[in-house]
């Protein structure tokens, strides 16, 4: 399977955009444009080289203060979409 690249706009987050590299049903790479740099950039990290199911499985549902949403939270749906692709 190719490397396939999603871009997913967020909502209700500092974060604007997602963008994911998934290449044979694992995660090559995700950055944000906007949100808080260091966090994302540890998200990332920590993401990369799981399968998408297991990062929705851990981040679906986290909260930002009273927000409703969180960036690991618009990542997992973000990721969601994708694994609903296939």
């Amino acid at each position: 399977m190719a490397t396939v690249k999603h871009q997913y706009l967020t909502k209700g987050t500092c974060s604007r955009l997602i963008e994911i590299e998934v290449e044979n049903v694992v995660i090559k790479s995700v950055s944000f444009l906007g949100g808080c740099h260091g966090n994302l950039q540890g998200i990332a990290s920590l993401v990369k080289g799981m399968r998408p199911e297991d990062v929705v499985d851990r981040l679906k549902g986290i909260r930002c203060g009273s927000k409703s949403t969180s960036c690991p939270d618009q990542l997992a749906l973000a990721l969601e979409s994708i694994v609903g692709d296939r």
